[in-house]
């Protein structure tokens, strides 16, 4: 596995998304970018699909630690939060896990970064939906 995710039923896509971008806002992330895929695939292949948002989510603090640690780390920067719509209603909400991160480096710095990160995106992620699975 290399993430874990929420699925919220009862909710826009609209709604998740505002409500995952708070919940991570809460745990000091900020999001440094946002790919909406939905509309690009529409302009880019004239392809129809549901709402589909990856974010690239950034703790300042934690990732002036990771460069610390290996100044290299930004080729695995920033944590990647998707917001996808599985059915109406129904929204998956997936994290990668900052663990793949910290396997690919190694070194005891890296690791303690990841799992900070881990601990902040797991309680963004049960606070979603009360429950977390992996993807």
């Amino acid at each position: 596995m290399y993430g874990f995710a929420s699925t919220i039923q009862g909710t826009s896509f609209g709604e998740a998304l505002a409500h995952t971008l708070e919940l991570l806002q809460e745990e000091g992330f900020g999001v440094l970018s946002d790919i909406d895929v939905q509309a690009t695939m529409k302009a880019k292949l004239g392809v129809d699909m549901r709402g589909y948002r990856i974010l690239g989510a950034c703790h300042p603090q934690l990732a002036h630690k990771a460069l610390l640690a290996e100044l290299d780390i930004g080729l695995l920067l920033p944590c990647n939060v998707i917001v996808r719509e599985i059915a109406d209603h129904e929204v998956l909400v997936g994290f990668l896990d900052p663990q793949v991160m910290a396997g690919l480096v190694g070194g005891a710095g890296v690791k303690a970064v990841a799992d900070e990160a881990e601990q902040r995106l797991r309680r963004v992620c049960t606070n979603l939906s009360g429950h977390t699975a992996p993807v």
